[in-house]
């Protein structure tokens, strides 16, 4: 029988990002800084909606588009261009649509290694009001899916205990905690979820270890599948459910802007892990993933897909990653897709 749920359940709120690369430096107070690169797209949880989707996961997106040309050029990228399901997004009159300015700066710009959650730096300034509904308005009774991608926040959500009671797997990562208490109170919604996959402070600081492995076995008490991104050391993870344990290095990138590289990370786990793969190779697809969206403009249309993955496979030349990354020959589908799409410098004009 055909399973007609989603693949990917997603809510969180939607931004226009623009994001400036090939700075030497940040401007001081009173100075302007030209620079020669730009791109423009859907940001926030658009960039997990469109990594998933560009790995060919039916993705089912809710959030709030506002009633201005950011929000419909976000809607019609991610609907038309994407292929993303919109059916449980609103359109809000007389909201603005977030709208989040970065600057790409030099510890970002040359050669740095790229795992999870890759060595960057950027300033971020963005406009924005609370949205005018939530995550649980939006959701209602979610929908039956066999994964949902969430970021979990101390304040948990109604719909995310009724998605887990209707089967669906919660894949879990967590922010950055601005009042640095780090409470232990927010790792009790991980009895809801499959799998959590914070990055090596985040997970050091909730589970009060002082080590990346140390932490994995605190996570791994908690939650069936833990995983902890290193940024320049890659990522470990341990998987309670087949008793694999996996550590895998980063790559060697050219870092343009890590904007969204996380998510690409925690996208192409859960469709590595939807196809079935062992926990290495569910582990290295994502570093891969997630190295390959750096090299190009931050936000969701970095997101490399089947299309960009296929290309560095072929053109690779390194034995050592041949051999390591050999699983693709059998993994990568026989139909990669179109190109994908970057981002623009501009968006284009409207055609009437």
């Amino acid at each position: 029988m055909d399973d007609d749920r989603p693949d990917v359940l997603l809510t969180g709120l939607l931004f226009y990002d623009l994001v400036l690369t090939g700075l030497d430096r940040p401007p001081t107070p009173g100075e302007e800084i030209w620079t020669a690169g730009m791109g423009c797209g859907p940001g926030g949880i658009a960039n997990l909606a469109v990594a998933a989707s560009r790995f060919g996961l039916r993705t089912s997106l809710a959030t709030v588009f506002g009633d201005d040309f950011y929000g419909a050029y976000c809607q019609e990228v991610l609907a038309g261009q994407e292929g993303v399901d919109l059916s449980l997004s609103r359109r809000a009159d007389g909201w603005p649509t977030p709208v989040t300015v970065a600057l790409a700066l030099p510890h970002a710009l040359g050669s740095a290694r790229a795992g999870g959650t890759p060595v960057h730096d950027r300033a971020l300034v963005t406009h924005g009001h609370e949205p005018p509904y939530s995550q649980d308005a939006l959701m209602g009774h979610p929908p039956e899916a066999r994964t949902a991608l969430v970021h979990i926040e101390a304040e948990p959500r109604e719909w995310l205990a009724q998605a887990a009671a209707n089967g669906t797997q919660i894949y879990a990562d967590v922010g950055w905690d601005p009042t640095q208490q780090w409470s232990t109170d927010l790792l009790d919604q991980l009895a809801l979820c499959h799998a959590f996959l914070p990055n090596e402070a985040e997970a050091m600081a909730y589970t009060r270890t002082d080590s990346a492995i140390a932490a994995l076995g605190r996570l791994a008490e908690l939650v069936p599948v833990a995983v902890v991104t290193r940024g320049g050391e890659g990522a470990v993870a341990v998987d309670q459910t087949t008793g694999e344990f996996a550590e895998v290095p980063a790559l060697d990138i050219d870092v343009l802007d890590a904007t969204g590289a996380g998510d690409v990370f925690g996208a192409s786990f859960v469709a590595a892990s939807l196809g079935g793969w062992p926990l290495e190779e569910r582990l290295r697809f994502a570093v891969l993933a997630a190295g390959l969206s750096v090299r190009h403009h931050g936000g969701a249309l970095a997101a490399p897909g089947w299309y960009g993955v296929d290309r560095w496979w072929r053109s690779l030349t390194d034995p050592e990653l041949r051999r390591a990354y050999g699983f693709l020959s059998d993994r990568i589908p026989a139909d990669v897709g179109p190109p994908v799409q970057y981002a623009p410098v501009t968006p284009p004009a409207r055609q009437h």
